[in-house]
Order: C-alpha cells, then structure tokens, then sequence
C-alpha cells in the first residue's frame, strides 16, 4: 500500500465533485473578470463557496455569539449588527474558522491559488461573509436563541 504525496495533483473526480456542489451564483459585473485573476476567483469560487455554506456560517456564528454570552436576542437590529460585525472583524478565531469553512471546500487547483493570493483572497472572504450574515442577522440572533 502507497501513501499517496501530500503534493499529488487534483484528481478530477474529487474536484468535479466539489465543483457539482456549489450553487450558481449570478454577476452582478457586465464582464467577467480575466481568469485567473483575484475578482474571477471571487466571482467564481468564494462567491459559490460562501453560498453552498450560509447555514453552516449562519451556524457559526451563531455558536460564537453563544460562546461569548452576546445579548443579541435583547439587541435592537442596529446593535444586533454593530456586534455581529464588531465580533466577525475582531474575533481572530472566528475569522480563521470562517476562512477554514471556505477554504476547505476549494479544488486543489483552486487551494494553490489560494495560497498564492491569501491576504487578498482573505480580506474579501471575510468582507462577503461579513456581508452575508450582517444580512441575516435574524437568522443568527434566531439560532442564537435556540
């Protein structure tokens, strides 16, 4: 029995399966972005990747709330937001779970790119997951209750 390379090439089937999970995503954007560019890769892997995850997001942090003994649920919407986005930009484990989440659903064609742009590629994952859950704050303060 081998024990394959930690540096093996993508194996099709697993990326086409990845690939097949991920939900269409439309663009807001007249003209794609050049691929291989960071904004392709938004547009094309982050955007789908945060999509097929929103409720394991939602979940996450809706864990964390609960973790830290936010008093969401007694929040007006305004607070309920200001705190959710105080503790995505601030929480350092937070952010690394999240990018974990997302970063663990790449191709390993997708995964070198990655890892070739990750400040980047980073700050605008957090940006649009931030953006996602900000526009659900119901939902988490929900799960946060529950």
């Amino acid at each position: 029995m081998t024990i394959p390379s930690v540096h093996t090439p993508t194996r099709p089937a697993a990326a086409a399966a990845l690939l097949a999970l991920r939900p269409v995503v439309p663009s807001a954007e007249s003209a794609p972005a050049d691929e291989g560019s960071v904004g392709h890769f938004l547009h094309a892997t982050l955007r789908p990747v945060l999509k097929l995850q929103n409720d394991l997001l939602l979940a996450v942090v809706a864990d964390f709330v609960l973790d830290h003994h936010m008093p969401l649920a007694t929040a007006s919407p305004t607070d309920q937001q200001r705190q959710l986005a105080e503790l995505l930009s601030r929480n350092t484990k937070l952010r690394y779970t999240v990018v974990g989440m997302v970063s663990g659903m790449f191709t390993a064609d997708e995964y070198a790119f990655y890892r070739a742009h990750r400040s980047e590629l980073n700050r605008r994952l957090l940006e649009l997951a931030q953006r996602r859950v900000l526009e659900q704050t119901a939902a988490v303060v929900a799960l946060a209750a529950t």
